[in-house]
């Protein structure tokens, strides 16, 4: 009985200087926080979606005091949280156009697919099977949801095989972009009234895209040709768009012979040609 006691009594002793060495310890090296850090992950939604590019608000906001990161990073917030975070910073609210996620396909190949999939329900399981999936076009959406499943912000669905991005829950936090196995989905600008979005990836030639697509781009340059501001190439048989020359005017989607280009979302209606004025009548010759 007087050994149980004596081990008790000296485990208690021990306990208690182990006890003090760690209260000494936390004391001794312990590493101050910077009271800035806990106010601006305070105003921070708290999504800790990573599109900032840092892992978590709490993360963000280390490198936001460590001067690493710019203010307005937090796609979540907008431009409400970055005039926040540079209150708390003390620095001058740094201006930032609106990105939002955008999927460069139409659906358009739905009807071209090379086989019958049956599998997983899922992009990146389909796109390891011959040929990158069902799909006829290589580049297409092949439409079991990985975006959707990944989006912390539900605004991303598969509507009639393919995705389709809602403008207004979008926080551009690129989850969506770096699931998809086909590399589709790109984050674009918004800095026009007028969103114009060219939604298509195939860099197949016109005639191979025929075959696969009902409506994707095949090169033919009407849209550049078009554009007064010289803001649409073509390249590798693919039209892009620098939003930097972007003014939204949409006169490419009207010339585009394959109604992809949309305007905010839709393709407008093509204007019917103004007619062509009557020619004068020749004056009659004055009588001499």
């Amino acid at each position: 009985m007087n050994t149980v006691i004596a081990a008790v009594v000296v485990l208690g002793v021990l306990g208690a200087i182990f006890g003090l060495i760690l209260a000494y310890a936390s004391k001794a090296f312990a590493v101050e926080k910077d009271p800035r850090e806990e106010a601006i992950s305070a105003c921070l939604p708290g999504a800790n979606c990573g599109g900032c590019g840092y892992p978590g608000c709490s993360g963000y906001a280390a490198a936001v005091v460590a001067g690493k990161a710019a203010t307005n990073c937090c796609a979540a917030g907008g431009d409400a949280v970055a005039v926040q975070i540079a209150e708390i910073m003390g620095v001058k609210a740094e201006a930032s156009a609106k990105m939002i996620a955008q999927v460069q396909c139409t659906g358009g190949c739905r009807g071209h697919e090379q086989y019958e999939y049956v599998g997983i329900h899922d992009c990146a399981a389909a796109a390891r099977l011959p040929g990158g999936g069902p799909a006829g076009c290589s580049f297409g959406c092949l439409g079991f949801g990985t975006c959707e499943a990944v989006c912390p912000f539900d605004a991303i669905h598969v509507v009639d095989g393919v995705a389709k991005v809602d403008e207004e829950k979008c926080k551009a936090c690129k989850k969506c972009v770096d699931a998809c196995p086909r590399h589709i989905i790109l984050l674009a600008p918004y800095k026009t009234k007028r969103h114009v979005a060219i939604t298509c990836s195939s860099k197949d030639k016109g005639a191979d895209v025929r075959k696969v697509c009902d409506n994707g781009c095949i090169g033919c340059g009407l849209c550049a040709k078009a554009c007064p501001k010289e803001a649409i190439t073509v390249d590798k048989n693919l039209a892009v768009i620098d939003y930097d020359k972007c003014v939204g005017c949409g006169l490419c989607a009207q010339k585009c012979p394959r109604k992809l280009i949309t305007v905010d979302g839709k393709v407008p209606e093509v204007k019917p040609a103004a007619p062509k004025a009557a020619p004068a009548a020749a004056k009659p010759e004055a009588a001499e």
